[in-house]
């Protein structure tokens, strides 16, 4: 008897630890960040690193920029992993967009523009324009110029991770949706902090103390275990608040890094939660068509969302 009770104290022991542990690397991770107004450097530092990344060279024989061999190629490679045009396809052929108007946010080089006849390109860098024989409109996520209800279907690959202000292009995505039109959203969720400085491509040696101890934490901070400790209690709580009335859309803030491109997505602004993603549009009574239960343990796959416009529920 006293065996076992020595082996219940320490079950109860470790419980505990681990569950603060939990609240801890939770608390850590929660999403504290909302939109703020950017500064005119800001907007313009994002616009030149997004138009020399597609930067034409001046001549056949000059050698092209880093940005456009490394971020380009890296681009369209993680679009062929990931079947990004199959999907887009899929989505077009799902909801009869192929003769309607659609609207790709952050379309960069067209690379999608064949997927539905009446298509539309939005970009923010000038450079993009040459590759387009589809309509191209130059302008940011966070104030489209377009009347409201102007798109049957919108989609956005790989791209809101690089927005400064996230919440605003969401408002705009929607904005200008039609009732019951539909969306195919799919940032970059969860993008990682230690993207930005390369630690998972640099050796050791390049780093002072702390960033050789940041870089060792990357693999347990990769691990599911620890996605499920850092995830699903923020999700929880984020749950519950949603049951309130349309959520603020939190995110946590990143810090980019627009002078070396050393892996995908050095240049993101923030790391945005597909749960949180989710939560922002259903709660305003849109309707997520793929989202399994429960959906607090959902994946980082694309949000596919059926916009229903109400006009009791702030937009």
């Amino acid at each position: 008897m006293g065996l076992i009770y020595r082996y219940l104290k320490v079950l109860r022991r470790v419980t505990v630890a681990a569950f603060a542990v939990t609240v801890i690397i939770a608390a850590i991770h929660f999403p504290y960040d909302v939109d703020a107004p950017l500064t005119p450097q800001e907007i313009e530092a994002a616009r030149k690193y997004y138009t020399e990344a597609y930067r034409q060279p001046v001549s056949k024989n000059q050698a092209e920029s880093e940005y456009e061999t490394k971020y380009v190629r890296e681009s369209e490679a993680m679009a062929k992993l990931y079947r990004v045009e199959e999907k887009v396809s899929a989505f077009v052929k799902r909801f009869n967009l192929g003769d309607r108007p659609v609207l790709e946010i952050g379309s960069g080089r067209g690379y999608l523009q064949d997927v539905a006849e009446n298509y539309t390109g939005l970009d923010i860098s000038p450079a993009v324009a040459r590759f387009y024989h589809k309509k191209f409109i130059l302008g940011s996520a966070t104030a489209m110029p377009f009347p409201d209800d102007s798109f049957d279907g919108v989609w956005s690959i790989w791209v809101f991770e690089h927005v400064p202000n996230p919440e605003q292009a969401f408002y705009e995505m929607r904005r200008v949706t039609r009732d019951n039109g539909v969306l195919f959203l799919f940032p970059a969720w969860n993008s990682p902090s230690w993207a930005a400085e390369g630690y998972e491509v640099r050796p050791y040696s390049d780093f002072d103390l702390i960033g050789k101890l940041i870089q060792a934490s990357i693999p347990m901070r990769s691990s599911a275990l620890f996605g499920v400790m850092s995830l699903v209690p923020n999700r929880i709580v984020r749950n519950l608040v949603s049951r309130f009335g349309p959520t603020r859309l939190r995110y946590r803030r990143l810090t980019p890094n627009y002078e070396k491109y050393w892996v995908v997505d050095s240049d993101a602004v923030n790391s945005i939660d597909s749960h949180e993603g989710m939560l922002w549009f259903v709660s305003r009574g849109d309707e997520c068509l793929n989202c399994e239960e429960p959906s607090v343990l959902m994946g980082f796959t694309p949000l596919i969302i059926r916009v229903h416009k109400n006009p009791s529920i702030n937009p």
